[in-house]
């Protein structure tokens, strides 16, 4: 996704346990967030924001995250969302 540029981790290529303790970790101190019509949690940390698309947590396989400033939201705001 050129126009939304993000790294993201992938289950099947991490410790599952870590990886669940870190989305538990987004989903309880998180905020709610957009991203065009959804609604995600998303979790800052270290000029990163951190989401995953919501599923339940044993089905979750990926964690995203994109530099802050790059978010929808701030995108929205600045003006500076893709065409």
């Amino acid at each position: 996704m050129p126009q939304w540029p993000h790294e993201y981790i992938v289950r099947k290529q991490v410790d599952d346990e870590l990886l669940e303790q870190l989305v538990c970790h987004i989903r309880t101190n998180g905020y709610l967030g957009e991203f065009y019509q959804e609604i995600y949690t998303f979790y800052d940390a270290g000029g990163k924001t951190h989401w995953t698309m919501g599923a339940l947590l044993e089905e979750t396989t990926v964690i995203n995250r994109c530099r802050e400033e790059g978010t929808y939201e701030r995108r929205k705001r600045n003006g500076r969302l893709p065409g």
